[in-house]
């Protein structure tokens, strides 16, 4: 109800103006700055949940520990290694 009050209230004062001018006025600083304020409460509501973010990686313990296999050893590409992209 009072925004548009306030609308009815400022849309009187853009007539004022010289038609010839284009100038954004004080509904478009108010407008300007609401959206500043949003962004600005944005960027520290994502601060703030980026900051509870733990970014180290725990390790899982019911994980067998495995032993890394040579790098020449035959079989690397068997059913426990990575496959190699298909060369061709």
């Amino acid at each position: 109800m009072s925004a548009s009050l306030a609308l009815t209230h400022l849309v009187p004062l853009a007539k004022e103006v010289d038609e010839n001018k284009v100038t954004p006025g004080v509904l478009g600083f108010i407008v300007f700055a609401v959206m500043a304020l949003a962004v600005w409460g944005l960027m520290k509501s994502m601060n703030r949940q980026l900051g509870r973010v733990d970014f180290t990686e725990e390790t899982d313990p019911k994980a067998a520990p495995s032993e890394p296999e040579p790098a020449g050893s035959a079989g690397s590409s068997g059913s426990g290694g990575k496959a190699s992209p298909a060369k061709g």
